[in-house]
């Protein structure tokens, strides 16, 4: 979807600050959101696509006011309302007033916390074959969509070259919204800086994006 969080390309919002030696977390609540985050996917039903579509579709001054974990308590809390698994009551009151629905893939214990902590595998083996191969030009399709899509907005019209085919993988435009895995050929497609910004681009920049077969046309 087109929103705050699609910031690629854009400038006025100043240099990246890197944090010497940053820490993986700058606070103990930030791991537990990382914990909710990877159990509710594990066992809730709740894949990551759909958690980055709920990130997405914070209300901007929200999105821009958050930290990065913020973003992801908020998300979660956000879809596990939506989909009845707490109530808005019950997160206003800080703990549980009724029975919680049973999860999609039930409970897990501890022994459970190694498989639960290792990014599966989104490869899947599909009975086409890629559209396209490396060294072909193509245009990413100047799409808006209104549901979750991985295409970002500064690369949508513009001509790149198919440097590398990446195997087909989960569809997340699919999967966020519930309608399966649609799994896709994914691409990796370099683009020139003057094609996405102009002659006063420098004309040594070069940016490399994963774009799925779906997103793309010849050019």
């Amino acid at each position: 979807m087109n929103g705050v969080h699609d910031m690629g390309g854009m400038d006025g919002f100043g240099q990246v600050e890197v944090e010497a030696n940053e820490p993986p977390f700058h606070h103990f609540w930030e791991g537990r959101v990382m914990a909710m985050s990877r159990a509710i996917g594990a066992n809730g039903g709740i894949n990551i696509d759909a958690q980055r579509f709920s990130r997405e579709s914070l209300p901007p001054p929200v999105y821009l006011a958050s930290s990065y974990y913020k973003k992801w308590f908020l998300a979660l809390q956000q879809l596990m309302i939506g989909r009845g698994m707490v109530g808005a009551d019950e997160v206003a009151a800080g703990h549980a007033l009724r029975s919680s629905p049973p999860l999609q893939r039930g409970t897990f214990s501890l022994k459970d916390v190694a498989r639960v902590t290792v990014r599966g595998s989104f490869h899947r083996d599909v009975s086409t074959s890629p559209a396209f191969k490396p060294g072909d030009k193509v245009r990413a399709k100047n799409i808006n969509p209104t549901t979750h899509t991985r295409l970002p907005r500064y690369v949508r019209g513009h001509v790149g070259i198919v440097e590398r085919i990446n195997g087909s993988h989960v569809f997340p435009d699919s999967a966020a919204h519930g309608n399966g895995e649609n799994p896709q050929w994914l691409y990796t497609v370099v683009f020139s800086g003057r094609e996405l910004w102009g002659a006063d681009a420098d004309p040594t920049l070069k940016v490399s994006v994963e774009a799925f077969e779906p997103y793309l046309d010849p050019a």
